[in-house]
């Protein structure tokens, strides 16, 4: 039985979440709210939200960690053709543009559409809401690939110190979820952050170089990482 949460119980120690015999790995209690200051709060312990609709929030601690370090980000050769073209686009003021939180619930919405499979995900208004409000508090994140004024691609997170937590990307061209994801970790290297949250593994996060750690290995690096002064300015670096 995992634990309910009132506005104002604290989560419990992430090492009682549930395991692999349990049938629900990483499962560390249920309720609560998706304030602010519980999301905060939650990041900062290794913590995050994850549920369908119809079922009560969700709060989950997974072990191992997917993590990708920013020094381990792969880029393929034809993902490297992509971003050359979209530096050249950026640097001639041409039809390719990557920004910064210029349209950050609308990443999320397109992250929350119906894929290819049918199937919507995750991201419901609920919890559009709550991480637009960490947005307009300044700690969570988009980067945002356009084509010819037309939003393409994307990628959103949640920032605390240099400890950078990835979310949910979504392309409408080829190579557009990965393109934003390369100038994120390019900004987020230069800015000394070594490591970025992906929760769970996936082959995909995989082939882009992730791979997962110990829990506790991962806890131990983020306590370090979130008590670093946070990023103020969030602008796309150049790539080459």
């Amino acid at each position: 039985m995992i634990p309910w949460l009132g506005k104002h119980t604290p989560f419990p120690e992430v090492s009682t979440a549930l395991t692999e015999e349990d049938g629900a790995a990483g499962l560390l209690a249920a309720g609560g709210d998706l304030s602010p200051q519980r999301l905060l709060d939650a990041y900062r312990h290794g913590i995050f939200p994850w549920f369908s609709l119809g079922q009560p929030i969700l709060w989950w601690s997974t072990d191992p960690r997917m993590v990708l370090y920013t020094a381990d980000f792969k880029i393929s050769d034809s993902l490297r053709k992509s971003l050359k073209k979209v530096h050249r686009s950026m640097a001639s003021d041409g039809p390719w543009q990557v920004r910064f939180d210029t349209a950050f619930e609308e990443v999320m919405r397109a992250c929350a559409a119906p894929r290819k499979e049918g199937a919507g995900t995750w991201i419901s208004d609920e919890i559009i809401e709550g991480y637009s409000a960490l947005h307009r508090a300044g700690f969570a994140h988009s980067s945002e690939l356009w084509l010819e004024g037309k939003l393409v691609g994307g990628a959103y997170g949640v920032s605390i110190g240099r400890m950078f937590y990835g979310e949910s990307m979504f392309a409408r061209v080829s190579d557009g979820s990965k393109i934003a994801l390369a100038f994120l970790v390019h900004f987020l290297k230069k800015h000394e952050v070594l490591m970025i949250d992906c929760q769970q593994e996936t082959s995909h996060l995989a082939s882009l170089g992730a791979a997962p750690i110990p829990r506790s290995e991962f806890i131990s690096h983020l306590q370090k990482a979130i008590r670093e002064p946070q990023i103020e300015t969030w602008r796309p670096l150049e790539l080459f």
